[in-house]
């Protein structure tokens, strides 16, 4: 394994971020995307070694999430990537913020970090590249937010129409929009193509479910967009398919968000087909997260699958279950105890002790 060396162009012995990061970065970056360069800078101004497996151990992601992080930041010349003949990361170098890209595109989102591991002060990584598919695609590039000017934030509040529209979002989020919350609806606008019917809807939509940070607001424009939705009967239509409790079923096996045509189809049979109460649903999506990080949906689904041909109504039904199939199992066990498996004799020992008594 070969070590990575983090150098940049100018050395100091703290930890300085540039004011341009925080104005024109932050604000559009991931938190594995920040987490990962912020820490680089604070390894390389204590002139330490790290890894890319040392990085996905120290948050918890997993090596092509830090390295679709590094790309990242490379396409937004941050910083280069040093390689060898055969294209493993030999080296990082951080670049000075003069040959930065004057705009962001962000990269897809990754699951925020559950565990912190210590890192190593060794360096201990050969990664290579290759097997780490690219992640710029048109697709990606499409639903990506661009990093809008002053200049083109005050044309946009400018306008009659869209200053009535940022004053509702207001009055639903009650607070001032900020102008990073402002980029965000100007994107939904001018990107994604919202008309200012279908943006009311969307504010009302998510506020409805106690969802009022605008970046969860985006993703869910994002995913309709997605799906074609483009007025607020579409909208009505997509959202109508599924209540609450599908979305607490969702959040309880780990998913965010809208759930596929798959997932919902699932949820509904458990609720609708074999009527369980969600104290019974939840048992079960307790009982997957704890077995297994893939195929959840399948999973769970086998577990009320047994319980519903088993008779399960109510979640005191669930201990009586599992007690019947801990006895059967101990009982299996026992009887297939090679001690038992001989042929018992039945022998009358009274007789036995009669005939020991007369000889």
């Amino acid at each position: 394994m070969s070590r990575l060396t983090i150098y940049q162009d100018n050395y100091t012995d703290a930890t300085v971020i540039s004011n341009r990061f925080i104005d024109e970065f932050m604000c559009t970056a991931n938190d594995a995307q920040l987490k990962i360069y912020l820490y680089l800078v604070r390894m390389m101004s204590a002139g330490l070694s790290t890894s890319i497996s040392d990085i996905a151990d120290k948050f918890n992601y997993t090596e092509k999430d830090v390295m679709r992080a590094l790309k990242y930041w490379e396409k937004n010349r941050l910083l280069t990537l040093d390689y060898d003949e055969n294209r493993n990361v030999t080296g990082i170098h951080l670049m000075n913020f003069a040959a930065a890209a004057p705009q962001i595109t962000p990269a897809p989102s990754v699951s925020a970090p559950a565990a912190v591991v210590p890192i190593s002060s060794k360096l201990n990584a050969n990664v290579n590249t290759n097997a780490f598919p690219a992640d710029e695609s048109a697709d990606t590039d499409k639903y990506s937010k661009p990093n809008y000017s002053l200049d083109e934030l005050k044309a946009f509040k400018s306008n009659d129409a869209t200053s009535r529209l940022l004053f509702i979002t207001e009055q639903y989020l009650k607070k001032t929009l900020s102008p990073n919350e402002i980029r965000t609806i100007l994107f939904i606008s001018d990107k994604l193509g919202f008309s200012e019917d279908l943006i009311d809807y969307l504010i009302q939509y998510c506020v409805d479910r106690e969802k009022k940070d605008l970046r969860y607001i985006e993703k869910v424009a994002i995913s309709w967009a997605q799906q074609g939705i483009t007025t607020p009967g579409q909208a009505a239509q997509l959202t109508c398919k599924y209540d609450k409790s599908v979305y607490e079923v969702m959040k309880a096996l780990g998913r965010n968000g809208s759930p596929t045509q798959t997932e919902a189809a699932y949820i509904n049979r458990w609720i609708k087909e074999y009527g369980f109460a969600q104290d019974v649903i939840f048992a079960a999506c307790e009982r997957t997260v704890l077995a297994t990080d893939k195929h959840r949906f399948e999973y769970a689904d086998s577990i009320l699958s047994n319980w519903h041909k088993a008779g399960v109504h109510h979640k005191s039904d669930i201990q009586s279950l599992d007690d019947s199939y801990r006895k059967a199992k101990s009982t299996k066990a026992v009887s297939n105890n090679k001690f038992n498996q001989f042929k018992q004799n039945n022998y009358d020992f009274d007789a036995l002790e009669q005939e020991l008594l007369s000889n």
